[in-house]
């Protein structure tokens, strides 16, 4: 009975849930019954009104924009998204300023991208016209590269644009002129005072360095002054003439060109059958032009120069090292040159011997970086100057330096007297890994592409920085501190705007003497 009872209570319960549940569901149909349809509102508010949407911003547009339409490849679309530009610009080395296109910082030093794998050789050729600020980017690249350890070589200030930038960096300043200091040509330099920390095998093999050095640098002086290459029988004699003052000196002092000129006009047997005479007369004819070339290297237009010892040493602990030779351009440009080839031998000695000091554990190792700025001043001065400027940069990977060589147009190096220094000279661009171009024009940017290939867009980029777009007075010149940066024909240039920090508007300032009014 107790059982029936249970039974039957759960299934009155079950009923009254059921019956609620029927009561809900009519409730709620009774509702939506009752509610109104707003569906055709919604449709109507998506269509706008004839006047636009009545909110800030909104009302009518008499015109509606076509957006322009590209059609490409699955391939190629993909490119688009999510990045329009190149890869990242370069962050290794020297800040040089923002890519004009990303916006990304852009970091310069031919050294660090050389260990990075960036580059093969530590070469960088900047061209540009006067004004653009070539001097300006070399400047910042010697800065920074001091900041990072390397040693800062000016190899012929002939302005002069880097003195003050490298006295300010606590470095070497050396003026060179007459009642200046002077430079001797056959000078060993650091490479003569390092000979006796080395083995005699080690010796030897440095004192036929020191021997090329001196014979190819009194060469390029005497082709110098004569303004033509010097014959094979003098070069026999002249290399007669600096053994033979190598032995009489014995280490006592080194030679000058007053000693070789004496040595030649001496005529001891030994230069006699080195010039293959048997008599004095035989003798005097086969030197007479040499002793006159020598003899002007002495008393002529470069005395007072190069005829005496050196009185400043450079010094290789010096953060920098600046050769003013700017005095010496006031008494013409042939002392000029001779005055730049023989700082180019200088400085590139200075590295040799810092080179063997370092592996010997004597000094500790560290990169250069030498400016080699108004290239074409050295190189017009006569035929043949050409293959000395080659000789002495063809190596500067193995040296741990980086060369900067800064010129206004190849025009400068297409006007050299012979088909072969002209074709030496565009290996200087050929072989540097890094070309820096500043405002050119389009006829400039025709001779750069047949060495330098470069794309259109490219070309006209830099065309466009080349001459000013107005002629409102004080307006800015549109290339003024911008460069595009080449490596290699496969890799698109990077354009690159520097912006000067306030010391960097006061120690970089070409125009002083401009503004001196």
């Amino acid at each position: 009975m107790a059982i029936v009872d249970r039974q039957s209570r759960r299934e009155e319960r079950r009923q009254q849930r059921a019956e609620r549940k029927r009561l809900k569901q009519r409730q709620e149909q009774k509702e939506r019954a009752e509610r109104p349809d707003r569906s055709a509102e919604r449709d109507r508010e998506v269509i706008a009104p004839l006047l636009g949407w009545r909110h800030k911003g909104g009302g009518a547009s008499p015109n509606i924009p076509n957006a322009v339409e590209y059609q490409a490849t699955t391939a190629q679309a993909c490119g688009l998204f999510p990045f329009v530009t190149s890869s990242k610009p370069p962050s290794i080395g020297t800040p040089i300023g923002r890519d004009l296109l990303s916006g990304e910082v852009v970091c310069l030093d031919p050294m660090a991208w050389l260990r990075a794998g960036l580059i093969t050789n530590p070469g960088c050729f900047v061209l540009g016209q006067p004004g653009t600020g070539k001097s300006t980017f070399v400047k910042r690249l010697v800065t920074g590269a001091v900041a990072f350890g390397s040693q800062a070589i000016i190899l012929g200030d002939t302005k002069p644009d880097y003195t003050d930038l490298i006295g300010h960096l606590g470095g070497q300043v050396v003026r060179i002129g007459r009642g200046l200091d002077r430079i001797n040509p056959l000078d060993a330099g650091p490479l003569g005072g390092v000979m006796d920390r080395l083995t005699e095998v080690e010796r030897e093999k440095l004192r036929w360095e020191v021997r090329s050095r001196r014979i190819s640098l009194l060469m390029a002086l005497c082709t110098l002054v004569r303004e033509d290459r010097i014959a094979n029988a003098e070069e026999v004699v002249l290399g007669a003439a600096v053994d033979l003052l190598d032995e009489r000196l014995a280490g006592t002092r080194q030679p000058n060109v007053i000693d070789v000129l004496k040595v030649v006009e001496e005529g001891p047997e030994s230069l006699r059958s080195f010039a293959r005479a048997d008599t004095r007369d035989q003798y005097d004819k086969r030197v007479d032009d040499l002793v006159f070339t020598l003899r002007l290297l002495c008393t002529g237009s470069l005395a007072g120069v190069f005829d005496g010892e050196t009185t400043s040493p450079l010094d290789m602990e010096a953060p920098g090292i600046s050769v003013d030779i700017s005095r010496v351009g006031a008494a013409g440009d042939k002392l000029l040159t001779a005055a730049m080839l023989c700082t180019w031998s200088y400085g590139f000695g200075m590295v040799d011997a810092a080179a063997v000091l370092s592996e010997h554990g004597l000094i500790r190792r560290r990169s250069y970086i030498g400016v080699m700025d108004e290239l074409w001043r050295a190189l017009r001065g006569a035929p043949g100057l050409v293959e000395f400027a080659d000789s002495l940069t063809r190596l500067n990977r193995s040296k741990g330096m980086a060369s900067v060589m800064v010129t206004h147009s190849l025009s400068d190096l297409e006007a050299l007297a012979t088909e072969e220094d002209r074709a030496k000279a565009r290996g200087f661009v050929d072989r540097s890994a890094i070309t820096v171009l500043a405002g050119l024009p389009p006829r400039e940017l025709a001779s750069v592409n047949r060495i330098t290939p470069m794309t259109g867009p490219e070309q006209g980029l830099v065309a466009s920085w080349s001459s000013p777009d107005s002629w409102q007075p004080g307006a800015r010149h549109p290339g003024r501190g911008k460069y595009l940066i080449k490596t290699g024909a496969e890799r698109l240039g990077i354009p690159v705007q520097m912006t000067l920090t306030r010391d960097e508007l006061t120690l970089y300032d070409t125009d002083q003497a401009i503004r001196r009014e």
